[in-house]
């Protein structure tokens, strides 16, 4: 598979460089909101909008910053979009679903500082994405994200239901868990050739 083709970037940062599993960026939302599907989707979703939301900015940003010389303000550059990115993702889900505002708490401002945002923003202006592959690394690293969220969660929910000795619990099991799926998910390393 061609290495600058739509579908290799977006399955690269989907599956075989995931952020959160493979590169283990953006644990504290990972670990933090995993405990529920119910919580762990739409999470998911808001970190794919606010990754469109960045990645789009990012590109126009990278080009003028460029332009102009100055690229040693990419990074203060990209935290300020990724922090208006939140508060806009933040005051939509705060009018239109109040329950789910509460259910995501403090997670859902931590997606400012979510070290995965930053660090696909700052992927693709190395790897000198054009727009459409910025566009479809964001939605593969966003679905990377989600998908890791949803599976965490769909496990910590099983385990509610089994019988876990004492010096497991918590937050001892849901690390356990997540080293087995960065596991699983290195096999998928073979993949990108």
């Amino acid at each position: 598979m061609d290495h600058d083709s739509l579908m290799f970037i977006f399955l690269n940062a989907l599956l075989i460089n995931n952020l959160v599993l493979a590169l283990f960026l953006g644990l504290c939302p990972f670990v933090g909101v995993s405990s529920k599907i119910n919580t762990a989707w739409p999470m998911g979703l808001a970190v794919i909008v606010v990754m469109l939301v960045a990645s789009v900015c990012a590109y126009g940003i990278n080009i003028l910053l460029v332009h102009f010389e100055i690229e040693y303000l990419r990074l203060i550059s990209y935290i300020a979009v990724i922090a208006s990115a939140v508060q806009l993702v933040e005051m939509t889900i705060k009018k239109f679903s109040p329950t789910l505002f509460r259910l995501l708490g403090i997670y859902l401002p931590l997606i400012t500082t979510n070290c995965a945002i930053l660090g696909m923003a700052l992927f693709q202006t190395f790897d000198e994405y054009s727009f459409t592959q910025s566009l479809a690394y964001s939605l593969g690293a966003g679905g990377g994200f989600m998908l890791a969220l949803v599976l965490m969660a769909g496990l910590r929910e099983r385990l509610e239901l089994a019988n876990v000795p004492d010096v497991a619990t918590s937050a001892a099991i849901a690390f356990m868990l997540a080293g087995l799926l960065s596991l699983a998910f290195m096999g998928f390393a073979g993949l990108g050739g």
